[in-house]
């Protein structure tokens, strides 16, 4: 999708020495992928203490299976 913003440039500058990536595109692509995650994260976090899991159920075994 194309869209035109206004963007602090001192903050994108900042943003490209960070990252390591050569262009603009590129560090807007990979703020919004790291806003995402962040926020699928935190929605997480919000069901802490509100799941209750089955009698038996073993997550240690789960993750020796992988």
């Amino acid at each position: 999708m194309r869209t035109n913003v206004v963007l602090d440039d001192q903050l994108v500058e900042e943003a490209l020495r960070a990252s390591g990536l050569k262009t603009k595109r590129d560090v807007i692509h990979l703020a919004l992928t790291e806003f995402v995650q962040n926020r699928r994260r935190l929605n997480l976090l919000d069901l802490a203490g509100k799941i209750e899991f089955s009698e038996g159920y073993d997550h240690k075994a789960l993750r020796e299976a992988l």
